[in-house]
């Protein structure tokens, strides 16, 4: 297990986290009166420093790295490390929609958990699986999130196009158990204190009200 995990990391790569000051969507749902569960399924490069993110976000119930846009049968992690599988790494968000919002939830992804204007990258990760893709499950969900690309877009928030693409949820296959809860239980591995600790506290720095403690 400890040579795959190993090999995993080497294979996730490299990713710098730049955060960038957003502004909050201009279109959004607003906070139920009662709680439930609401899931939408985000994919921005190698998925342990996306969940990673998510797991300290006020609201979020469940962050699970897995795989989207493929098929079941090649839902796998060595098969789509080859980028010819369709699936994206994506992690599945899980949140209470009586605490955050969608909109709320898209500010986070779009300012610290990756950088949306590379093209099937992420830093030096090249290939459709790093791709930044939002996966939405309701004609709502695509709404609010083609328009807060619209909205930064015009804004011109960012030095380059974003290249997020908004794509129908077909099926969302839940990655391997060692790639699960990856950065909260491998703190001192190089590549979790490089990559993704640094988008953590970025979170926190930057989007105080939406971050929580783990």
């Amino acid at each position: 297990m400890a040579a795959i995990v190993g090999m995993a990391s080497m294979a996730c790569g490299f990713v710098n986290a730049n955060p960038v000051a957003l502004p909050d969507p201009a279109l959004d749902a607003s906070l139920t009166q009662t709680k439930s569960e609401e899931s939408i399924v985000l994919a921005g490069g190698c998925f342990w420093g996306v969940q990673a993110v998510f797991q300290h976000v006020k609201g979020v119930a469940q962050a699970t790295a897995g795989y989207a846009g493929g098929e079941a049968s090649t839902a796998h992690y060595e098969m789509v490390g080859s980028g010819k599988t369709g699936h994206a790494e994506s992690v599945r968000v899980t949140f209470d929609p009586s605490q955050i919002t969608l909109g709320q939830i898209l500010k986070v992804f779009f300012s610290v958990a990756h950088d949306p204007t590379q093209v099937d990258r992420q830093g030096p990760d090249r290939g459709t699986q790093y791709r930044s893709a939002i996966f939405f499950d309701t004609p709502e969900q695509k709404k609010i999130a083609e328009a807060y690309i619209a909205q930064l877009q015009k804004a011109k928030i960012f030095p380059k196009q974003i290249a997020t693409k908004v794509e129908p949820l077909k099926k969302f296959y839940e990655a391997e158990a060692y790639h699960q809860n990856y950065a909260r239980a491998h703190p001192d591995d190089p590549y979790i204190a490089i990559n993704d600790t640094p988008k953590v506290e970025a979170l926190k720095k930057e989007l105080p009200q939406l971050c929580v403690k783990p």
